[in-house]
């Protein structure tokens, strides 16, 4: 995959309910981070791997964020802001934001969380272009935190497993999509990604690989992770260099 041909599409719709008490007037991708908003680093970390085009989806407190977003310094990168008008849920917005999206293929990550891993060579998977998309996994030793992502032996999604004990592979939150693939999503409002999208798109048979990543994944949507979180980014600088 060449990530110049590549949009972004970062959801930042939800509304924070789990850290609303320590930040209630910021939306959830707007709390600061190591000096920076969270979204911010967002940006840096996929301009650093070339991509040039971003679509935030914004719902909660949008004002906010499309004012960030327009004042933001220029450095070279296009990034649209779209409005989500109601509740559309990570599959909604995730078809939301390709509408307005440019390029092929589409990535799909979340506004309150990173992945710190060797994305690049992951992203080569997508050159195999009997694959209608893909997914990173990160194995864990202990998964009983998470679902689980069931994967067959050719190395293609199956599906995603209710969280258990011991180890198994962990959905990182990071999707790329060929643009054809959003025709086959299900037209309904909201939807879930893991819940409503994939299962939908297995059972018309398309082609999902997975990615194992050895990465580590911040998720800064529940107070005890986002007390790590400027650690977690002043430990990474090294991934958000522009």
């Amino acid at each position: 995959m060449n990530p110049r041909n590549a949009t972004v599409a970062i959801l930042a719709g939800g509304r924070g309910t789990r850290i609303r008490d320590l930040h209630p007037d910021t939306p959830k991708p707007l709390i600061e981070v190591a000096g920076k908003p969270f979204l911010e680093w967002i940006i840096r970390y996929w301009a650093r791997l070339g991509v040039q085009r971003f679509v935030v989806s914004a719902g909660y407190k949008f004002e906010a964020i499309r004012a960030y977003l327009d004042a933001r310094r220029s450095d070279g990168v296009e990034i649209a802001c779209v409005i989500e008008n109601s509740p559309l849920g990570t599959g909604g917005a995730a078809r939301y934001a390709a509408a307005a999206a440019i390029g092929d293929p589409i990535v799909v990550v979340n506004g309150d969380s990173i992945v710190a891993g060797d994305l690049a060579t992951g992203l080569e998977t997508l050159n195999d272009p009997s694959l209608d998309g893909m997914l990173f996994g990160i194995p864990v030793r202990d998964a009983s935190r998470f679902g689980t992502i069931a994967v067959n032996a050719c190395g293609h999604l199956t599906g995603f497993e209710e969280k258990r004990p011991g180890p198994g592979l962990v959905n990182a939150g990071v999707y790329l999509f060929r643009r054809r693939l959003f025709d086959h999503f299900p037209d309904t409002t909201p939807l879930s990604m893991e819940f409503d999208v994939f299962p939908h798109l297995i059972r018309a048979q398309a082609r999902i690989g997975v990615s194992p990543l050895d990465a580590s994944l911040l998720d800064i949507g529940i107070p005890e992770t986002l007390a790590t979180a400027d650690a977690f980014i002043e430990a990474h600088l090294e991934l958000f260099a522009q």
